[in-house]
């Protein structure tokens, strides 16, 4: 009860937050966002504003329930800010992802929205390398290595797990993506080149990964791990960029998942009004 009391605090709170400019030559920094997830996301962006001076570009994404009173929502709390509506989306994901030749990937974005992270921010036009980050998240700190790796990116990003959150067995994963798989790859704040996703690869992934062990809630982070083990990637230090967190945490970002979503809900985002 207190978590659901202190969420809708929370969420009415985010209306009344200082707006924070985004700025056309800032560093980008991607959210899929929409109706549900909206207040979490300005206090994810509040926080950051807070931890440095860096300026930065928010790139909001619609997760497909965005109107005029959100929009408007968002035009006021984040001045400046690019907004990807869905019909947006739908064009890109025609030109780049056509449901002839991606049907997996089209059937999966219809009842599990988590892999809109990467159908629906990978295939927008403009600069290749794209930094995510869930609205779940606070910042500490000034995020010194993530503003490293957004001036100058190379190599993909992410956090590291506090468990293995694949809903897949790493044998399978393995075979699929003819390579180890990476342990603990958390995508709360993950970095990838659009240029440089398999979707072919992908949509059969998602197609043999569920006909062999069936569906699972963290898919996405599967099928991310299996792109970020293909490759050389910087793992955020698992010290200052925290999955979740206890109340004794410290460190720069939190992620507030699992057992951590109470001292989010009813004590995090109180410090950041």
């Amino acid at each position: 009860m207190a978590m659901l009391r202190n969420s809708a605090l929370m969420e009415k709170a985010a209306a009344k937050l200082p707006p924070v400019q985004s700025h056309d030559n800032g560093l980008p920094v991607y959210f899929l966002t929409g109706k549900k997830y909206l207040y979490q996301t300005l206090f994810c962006i509040q926080s950051l504003r807070k931890t440095t001076t860096a300026k930065f570009q928010f790139i909001l994404v619609d997760d497909g329930s965005f109107d005029d009173q959100l929009i408007h929502q968002i035009n006021t709390g984040l001045p400046g800010v690019k907004l990807v509506t869905k019909e947006q989306i739908e064009q890109n994901l025609k030109e780049k992802l056509p449901l002839a030749d991606y049907p997996s990937l089209h059937h999966k974005r219809k009842v599990y929205p988590h892999i809109k992270k990467l159908t629906d921010v990978h295939t927008i036009p403009g600069k290749p390398w794209k930094l995510v980050l869930d609205s779940d998240m606070l910042f500490w700190a000034e995020p010194e290595e993530m503003l490293g790796w957004l001036k100058n990116p190379d190599k993909p990003i992410h956090m590291i797990d506090c468990a293995e959150s694949y809903g897949y067995s790493s044998p399978l994963m393995e075979q699929l993506a003819s390579t180890k798989i990476k342990q603990l790859i958390n995508v709360g704040a993950i970095g990838l080149n659009s240029d440089n996703i398999p979707w072919g690869d992908m949509d059969s992934w998602v197609h043999k990964l569920e006909t062999e062990e069936g569906a699972s809630y963290y898919l996405e982070q599967a099928l991310s791990a299996m792109i970020i083990s293909r490759t050389n990637a910087l793992a955020l230090n698992k010290n200052n960029y925290i999955v979740n967190p206890t109340t004794l945490s410290t460190g720069i970002l939190h992620h507030y998942v699992d057992r951590s979503k109470e001292q989010y809900f009813n004590f995090a985002w109180k410090s950041f009004i």
